[in-house]
């Protein structure tokens, strides 16, 4: 468990530094990566889920979300 911690803090760490460089630059790709690389990170370090499945669910939600059948599940 402490390892997913780090290795989630380390993964936020990496995104909040994507985001910042992306926002200093103008460069909105490289914001919105940063800032679901954080998300991803959060979900790593509170619930253990890997990178790749942390991403999947993540785009799964936003999926759903743009679909508007979040209720639906």
């Amino acid at each position: 468990m402490k390892q997913d911690r780090t290795l989630g803090n380390c993964m936020q760490f990496e995104g909040k530094v994507k985001k910042t460089t992306g926002k200093s630059t103008n460069n909105r790709l490289a914001e919105t990566a940063g800032a679901r690389e954080q998300r991803v990170g959060r979900m790593h370090e509170r619930y253990g889920v890997s990178k790749d499945e942390g991403a999947r669910q993540l785009e799964d939600f936003l999926d759903r979300s743009r679909d508007g059948d979040l209720m639906d599940r």
